[in-house]
Formats: structure tokens, sequence, C-alpha cells
């Protein structure tokens, strides 16, 4: 089932979430659901609190970058990194720090250039509750800081500059009042 993404101004968005545990009311359903969401938007990326649930739940599913030019040395691992984090807790942040410009599924018609590091040390559940800790870089560590910072109540917006924030300001209002199109389901603060 494909679910309404939640648009920047809903307080769901803002939220510091909660863990859940293996019994959570139909995790497998709501993994299933999250990921025709994604794919209907076309996404690579989408955390619990853009479909309204301020649970520590986030997807990854970056296999339609394997066609990216920008990503042809490591092509055959996108095209089968679709992962699922639950309660997941970032253990480190190393490497260069780059630039890369973002986009997000709750912002749309925003994109802006956002400073991260490149590796990531993260612990995290799959969908089973199997306990994993992993790194990750390139692009992959870059998606899913994306959405860690979702569990956490954090925007990529809040990552830009005051100039830039102010820039995109107009932006973000109307995105807020739903004086926007998408392509896909969304549901505006009221």
């Amino acid at each position: 089932m494909i679910l309404p993404i939640r648009a920047f101004g809903d307080a769901v968005l803002r939220k510091e979430c909660a863990p859940i545990d293996k019994d959570y009311p139909d995790l497998k359903g709501l993994i299933d659901n999250m990921f025709d969401t994604l794919e209907s938007a076309n996404g690579i990326g989408l955390a619990a609190p853009q479909i309204g649930l301020d649970i520590r739940l986030f997807i990854v599913d970056v296999s339609p970058l394997a066609d990216d030019e920008d990503y042809a040395e490591i092509a055959e691992e996108l095209k089968i990194f679709r992962k699922i984090f639950i309660n997941a807790k970032i253990l480190e942040e190393s490497g260069k720090e780059w630039k890369f410009n973002e986009g997000c599924l709750s912002i749309p018609d925003v994109r802006e250039d956002v400073k991260r590091l490149d590796t990531i040390k993260i612990e995290y559940y799959d969908e089973n509750f199997q306990k994993h800790t992993d790194i990750f870089q390139d692009i992959r560590a870059r998606v899913i800081q994306h959405e860690y910072d979702h569990i956490e109540g954090i925007l990529f917006t809040d990552h830009l500059s005051n100039l830039k924030k102010k820039m995109v300001k107009g932006k973000l209002n109307k995105i807020s009042k739903g004086e926007i199109s998408v392509n896909y389901k969304m549901r505006f603060p009221k």
C-alpha cells in the first residue's frame, strides 16, 4: 500500500523517534508499505516520520543510482543495496567531508549542497531483529545519514548555512501550505 508522505511543516518530522521492539504491530506489513511508497515516489530512502510514525525505522534502496555514471565503480554493489534499519544508532562518523546536492521527499523541489563525512559506523537491527554493526561509505553512507537524521527530528535543510536557509525559506513556506505539485501521494500540515 502506498502511504502519503508528510510534508515539511508536519510536527512529526521534528520529533526524536522512539525505539520499537520485535512485537511492533505488523512490522513486516509496515516495511512492505514503506518500500511501496518509496518506489512510487522514486526515492532512495524513507524514514518512518515521513509517513507519520515517530518510531526509529528507516529504509534505504539505492539501486536506482546503479545506472548513474558517477557511481559506475560501485554500480554492482548499489544494485543490491536495499536495507532496513531499526533502532539505528550512528556510533562514528569519519573520513573526508564532502558536499552533495541533497533533496528529500518531504521537501519537494528543494535541493541544496550538504556537507557530511563519507564514512559511518552504525548499529541497527534488521527486519528479523538481528543486530548488526556495519561500516558504510560513499553514497550509501550519505543516504543513511540523511535518513538517520529523520529519526532524530533533523531535516537536511537544518545543515544549511544561515544564508541558504533564508534563500529557501519561501519555498519551505509554500510546501508547508501545500502550494506545490508533486507526482506522489503527499499529506500537508493542517
